[in-house]
């Protein structure tokens, strides 16, 4: 089974190797049929402390690390 991908902005970057990505969904509401936007935040493992504060990062799902960090960053796919 592939690992899932997600693209976000990082919020935080206080944490030693850890930065909270938020991720926006968009999708229609099934009754409204109006576009509605949905967020959801991350906690990533950045083993190099990398990313800072509003920048646009790639995170893939991974084996737990911690209790609330289940994801990676991806350096190769960083815009």
């Amino acid at each position: 089974m592939p690992k899932r991908l997600l693209q976000g902005r990082v919020v935080s970057d206080k944490n030693d190797k850890t930065v909270t990505v938020l991720v926006e969904r968009r999708f229609t509401h099934p009754m409204m049929e109006k576009t509605v936007r949905s967020t959801k935040k991350y906690r990533a493992h950045d083993p190099e402390n990398a990313c800072k504060v509003g920048d646009v990062v790639w995170i893939e799902e991974c084996a737990p690390i911690s209790k609330m960090k289940r994801w990676m960053v991806r350096t190769d796919l960083s815009a």
